[in-house]
């Protein structure tokens, strides 16, 4: 009977915590051109990629694998966007079948960096060209490396966000079965993460910002503590937004990874939603303590000079799973396109309700439903209508 409880349980576990993933195949590139007319192509994206996976010998077509690097390897991945996508979405290839350009996001190229300094010189260039900011992207649980591409891709995209994008990809085994594995990998990348918020900092990148999710909200926690205790916190006043989305972190060990931080002095935001299916479960086998991604307080959290986002009537679009709700609604993508547009040296802690009515509104219009945003404050709640 045990036996059997265990079993159901832990389908009942891979089932759900598989929608933080995009698909079963993890290919990234095609086995051969697929090459698509100009105008089927709404944009172009260069990924910058710094991760702690190992390259993918047996199957080339994933560049990256789940396997654990104890360096960090460096590249850059070139991303179609077609121009049939719908913001939100991220549209795929089934399974290992090449991608067509005018359908579907395509990868079309990869190019590898020797060293760090490569990879610095390079990107640092890009920072120079594309308004001397760079969007940091840490993915979550149960990711291959083609997810974490596809996702950066996506909100970038869907964001217009104004400069560089770069993935810090970290050793996920890419699959349900592996939440162990994956949180003892995205501890073991912490000196990486750091390291490559410093590596960005002495480039002459004017803000850092970074987006979070699920377990890679851990990882990024962790490296902002580690800079805190070296007296970096902030890397000589270049960190801009953090934005932490469902993160999949023991609230007790959030707060005391916070006191450690100390107050935000950019604008520093948690993501939550209370029907996040993937982290009650998460919470399950942490011994039923609540993750910080589906915690019912958020006045608790805003004592720490966090602002608290309460997503939990909005809808998601993962098969109701709600775990990502920031990069996959549509309405939630463009609200936090408009807040990562404006530089973060240039942002209030607390948003302008009357700005994000207004756009809710309209978008409200556009999709026929409303929902709220309940948004906490060190000092104060707001409720946001919003388009769903």
């Amino acid at each position: 009977m045990i036996v059997r409880v265990e079993i159901v349980l832990g389908l009942a576990f891979a089932l759900a915590l598989g929608g933080c993933a995009g698909q079963g195949a993890h290919d990234l590139l095609n086995r051969k051109a697929v090459t698509a007319p100009a105008s089927d192509i709404a944009g172009t994206h260069e990924i910058f990629v710094a991760t702690t996976r190992q390259q993918a010998a047996k199957d080339p077509r994933q560049v990256f694998d789940g396997d654990r690097s104890l360096t960090t390897l460096y590249a850059r991945v070139d991303v179609t966007v077609p121009k049939i996508h719908q913001v939100g979405a991220i549209e795929r290839a089934k399974g290992s079948a090449d991608s067509n350009p005018a359908k579907q996001f395509t990868a079309t190229d990869v190019v590898h960096y020797g060293d760090a300094q490569q990879f610095a010189k390079a990107v640092g260039a890009d920072i120079s060209m594309r308004g001397d900011r760079a969007l940091v992207f840490v993915h979550g649980f149960n990711n291959g490396f083609d997810d974490g591409i596809y996702r950066l891709t996506q909100i970038a995209h869907d964001t217009k966000y104004p400069g560089t994008p770069v993935l810090f990809s970290w050793a996920s085994s890419a699959k349900a079965t592996g939440y162990i594995y994956d949180k003892d990998s995205s501890t073991a990348a912490r000196d990486d993460l750091e390291a490559t918020l410093r590596m960005l900092a002495k480039t002459h990148v004017k803000s850092i910002d970074i987006v979070a999710h699920s377990m890679g909200t851990w990882l990024t926690m962790e490296a902002l503590r580690q800079l805190a205790i070296t007296g970096d916190r902030d890397l000589d006043g270049k960190l801009g937004y953090v934005i932490l989305a469902s993160p999949d972190i023991d609230v007790d060990v959030f707060k005391k990874q916070m006191i450690r931080y100390g107050k935000p002095d950019k604008p520093f935001a948690i993501l939550l939603s209370g029907d996040d299916r993937a982290l009650k479960l998460s919470s399950f086998i942490s011994g039923d303590k609540p993750r910080v991604g589906d915690y019912g307080n958020a006045a608790d959290l805003a004592n720490y000079g966090v602002t608290v986002v309460d997503l939990t009537q909005a809808k998601g679009g993962d098969g109701g799973l709600n775990h990502a709700k920031f990069a996959d609604n549509p309405i939630l993508v463009q609200l936090l396109g408009n807040r990562l547009r404006a530089p973060a040296g240039l942002a209030s802690d607390e948003p302008d309700p009357t700005q994000l009515n207004n756009i809710g509104q309209g978008l409200g219009k556009a999709v026929g439903s409303v929902a709220e945003i309940v948004i906490t404050t060190p000092f104060k709640v707001l409720t946001i209508a919003t388009g769903g």
